[in-house]
């Protein structure tokens, strides 16, 4: 029996409780689509997001953990494809955490023609069908409209081309705005997109050293253009010093995440009036000429110093429990610097400075590897280079007797560093074998 069309039948009474349970839970997880809007004028601009502002505390994500992003103050990730869109999407709400979804929009450095009107209608399809499919999902914050498309281009049609595709996503979203992602900060680059991508929301740049020359910019040629920074991190291995036999020297975790810091604090902090926010680089770990480089996280899962900074310049104050710190390298009484040359077959001894805030007690391991060969650019895929058994006699010390390889060539220690609590610090050093080294 029922009254005003409410059901008053027990199974009925118990459907009704149980509806009015989950809706009190979940009132506060949006059902659909949540408002994201560039606003403001003349130097001044903020991002809202269901008509609050929005500063983008956020990190460019390949793995999932994005509860553990929340946790340290970040707010936002980055994706550089759709590749299992929907489950980042529903994942980053649970978090309680956005995403910028980057669009299937591919640069002409891989041989794709923005004059071939046939591609073209293929990449619009493929960016509407995206757009449609994940449009309405409350996760969403914007839509980045390819990834570094200017690497290597010449034909500045290619915006034209960029400034269609922004047209198409307002078209079939009103609600969350477009950029693009620009690699590097370059004048000429800037205006072209300018003048002819207008459409765009709001203008997005990678920079790695060349974060210094935000300053510049954006009291220049962006005084009056909103923009983020999708991509920000260590010195890059393209912009480091490098060995005689050209291996780039890669800053150990602690220099890392000191220069996390003074970068944030000095070139992005300042300049939020026209910034939107920032993504640093690589909530994940890859191989990128190591596998350590950009990583924020191990191999094995640890979390790394970098974090610890991200986490205190989101947050204002530092985690409870931090990373080792890393102070030096040395093989053979050498760093990195002083070209590092052993002879084939001869024992030598590595030696580790590092320690840990809280004073908890570290473990290590060691590993050596071949020198990277890869040549790929723009963060494009790379093996990972196995690492070189029977040439370290303990690699659980915190100094190491190393046999240098029997065969010429380039190679690099590595070591790492983990203190039991879910954290790690880890340094590297290339060497080379030579058969001169032994009359040295």
């Amino acid at each position: 029996m029922t009254r005003g069309g409410l059901p008053f039948t027990l199974p009925g009474l118990v459907t009704l409780v149980c509806a009015l349970w989950a809706g009190a839970l979940w009132s506060d997880q949006p059902a659909g689509p949540v408002k994201v809007e560039v606003v403001g004028q003349d130097g001044n601009y903020r991002l809202l997001r269901g008509g609050e502002p929005y500063l983008v505390k956020g990190a460019g994500s390949i793995v999932s953990n994005y509860v553990e992003l929340a946790r340290r103050g970040g707010n936002s990730v980055r994706t550089w494809n759709i590749d299992m869109a929907q489950a980042r999407l529903d994942q980053a709400l649970e978090a309680g955490v956005t995403v910028s979804l980057c669009l299937p929009v591919v640069a002409p450095r891989y041989g794709f023609d923005y004059t071939d009107e046939t591609f073209l209608v293929a990449q619009r399809t493929r960016v509407w069908a995206a757009v449609e499919r994940y449009r309405d999902h409350p996760a969403l914050l914007t839509w980045i409209i390819g990834n570094e498309l200017n690497f290597a281009y010449t034909d500045p049609v290619l915006w034209d081309e960029v400034n269609n595709l922004s047209r198409i996503v307002h078209h079939l979203d009103p609600n969350h705005p477009t950029t693009t992602a620009i690699t590097g900060l370059e004048e000429d680059v800037i205006r072209a997109v300018q003048q002819r991508a207008p459409d765009l929301d709001f203008l997005s740049f990678q920079v790695y050293g060349a974060l210094a020359l935000l300053p510049e910019f954006a009291s220049g040629i962006l005084s009056d253009t909103p923009f983020m920074i999708t991509e920000w991190g260590p010195l890059g291995h393209w912009e480091v010093g490098a060995t005689e036999w050209g291996a780039p020297i890669e800053q150990n975790s602690s220099d890392k995440a000191r220069h996390y810091l003074t970068q944030y604090r000095k070139f992005i902090s300042p300049h939020l009036g026209n910034g939107l926010g920032s993504y640093a680089f690589l909530w994940g770990q890859k191989q990128e000429r190591t596998p350590t480089w950009y990583s924020m996280f191990t191999y094995s899962g640890e979390t790394t110093e970098t974090m610890d900074a991200l986490q205190t310049v989101w947050t204002g104050a530092e985690p409870a429990n931090r990373a080792p710190r890393v102070k030096s390298l040395l093989l053979h009484g050498r760093n990195a610097w002083q070209n590092v040359t052993l002879a084939p077959g001869e024992s030598y001894i590595a030696r580790l400075s590092a320690s840990d805030p809280d004073g908890d007690e570290l473990r290590y391991q060691w590993a050596v590897r071949k020198e990277s060969q890869a040549t790929a650019e723009g963060g494009d895929f790379e093996e990972a280079i196995e690492e070189i058994d029977g040439l370290i006699e303990n690699a659980t010390l915190r100094h190491i007797v190393m046999r240098a390889p029997d065969t010429p060539g380039a190679y690099r220690l590595f070591v790492e560093i983990y203190d039991g609590k879910g954290h790690a610090g880890y340094a590297n050093l290339p060497f080379r074998v030579q058969v001169e080294a032994a009359r040295r």
